[in-house]
């Protein structure tokens, strides 16, 4: 990887370069020390090193990937859904060099964790599943946020809206619009058809054998909680937790509660990882 900064400190800045992988260049933050773990981020906020990366780095190695097509990301216009996604991440953590990371995923990022935990069950030290996408549960729709005005979309993504400066800064100039239409052509191009799920994937959940956590906001309007709860339960001996006060946008409105509890499970699972380590 190329980057633009010295090595990683976990008193610093993360390092920001470029990881040339088959099909093109991914975008990536890295910053902390400790055990590897690899955040694939949710359908928003791409391109940037987020508070819970850093609250996470102070006990880990977090890498932070740009999905394909997302923040600053080549676009790989050959991958065309969710299961290439899985073979894009496999190529990720072989080029890395990392053995068996502990593997958090958000939202959208969250689905595509859960699809490489199911595929590569050997390769993750643990899962780590925030407000995950994925699942057909017609009983809990998703919400269509492609539908919705810009005010819709912060009522959907957070519960309490004067927490959205965290993710929506001010008034947006040409390049944030940009940006945010080029992450969701992206989104849309790995999860249109079918609409932010795979119908398959409930049935071979029973294939995951890392340590799961599955953590969600109690007021998700994007995501029901409904669907956090049927990974824990699909998934062997998952653990569920619960964010109270919270909306979809889990990570920016309650940053600390979220690297508290997912920190707490990833140090346990590390202390069961580390002799397999050895």
């Amino acid at each position: 990887m190329t980057t633009t900064e010295a090595g990683p400190d976990v008193s610093g800045p993360p390092t920001e370069g470029l990881l040339e992988v088959p099909g093109g260049r991914v975008h990536l933050f890295q910053g902390g020390r400790g055990a590897p773990v690899l955040f694939l981020h949710a359908a928003g906020g791409a391109g940037r090193w987020h508070e819970i990366h850093e609250l996470l780095a102070r006990s880990f190695e977090v890498f932070a990937p740009d999905h394909p097509g997302f923040g600053g990301s080549d676009e790989f216009a050959e991958l065309e859904g969710v299961d290439d996604l899985v073979f894009h991440y496999l190529d990720v953590i072989e080029r890395l060099g990392l053995e068996r990371p502990h593997v958090v995923g958000a939202s959208f990022g969250g689905w595509v964790a859960a699809e490489l935990a199911v595929a590569r069950p050997d390769v993750i030290g643990s899962l780590t599943l925030l407000g995950p996408a994925g699942l057909r549960l017609p009983e809990h729709p998703v919400a269509d946020l492609f539908l919705m005005t810009p005010d819709q979309v912060v009522g959907a993504l957070f519960d309490d809206p004067a927490k959205a400066s965290v993710l929506f800064s001010g008034e947006p100039g040409i390049d944030d619009v940009l940006a945010a239409y080029r992450d969701m052509t992206a989104l849309a191009r790995f999860s249109w058809h079918p609409f932010l799920s795979n119908p398959k994937l409930e049935r071979r959940l029973h294939r995951i054998t890392a340590r799961t956590l599955v953590a969600c906001p109690s007021h998700d309007k994007v995501i029901p909680v409904a669907h956090g709860a049927r990974y824990a339960e699909l998934i062997p001996q998952a653990r569920f937790s619960q964010v109270e006060d919270c909306g979809h946008a889990m990570y920016f409105e309650r940053p600390e509660e979220f690297a508290r509890i997912v920190t707490e499970f990833l140090a346990e699972a590390e202390t069961q990882l580390s002799g397999a380590r050895r």
